[in-house]
């Protein structure tokens, strides 16, 4: 195979890093609009404790990312 076959190949220092400010205000806005579903017409539980679960994953998520960049444990980008 050659690489006319598989399209473009980047290194990973060529890719523009992401927004780690928008991705964490993103994340903790998803998890408010999840946690406001609450109020729906749902009648059982088990929603409620998926909405829940998802939220403060996301939020866990973000704040172990910072925890972790604090510690030097991840690179500053």
């Amino acid at each position: 195979m050659s690489a006319e076959e598989h399209g473009e190949v980047y290194a990973p220092d060529q890719l523009k890093p992401t927004n780690r400010k928008r991705a964490q205000r993103g994340a903790f806005i998803s998890a408010v609009v999840m946690l406001m579903f609450f109020w729906g017409n749902q009648e059982g539980n088990v929603e409620k404790v998926w909405l829940v679960l998802i939220a403060v994953g996301l939020v866990a998520i973000v704040i172990g990312d910072a925890v972790l960049r604090k510690a030097g444990l991840r690179p500053n980008d």
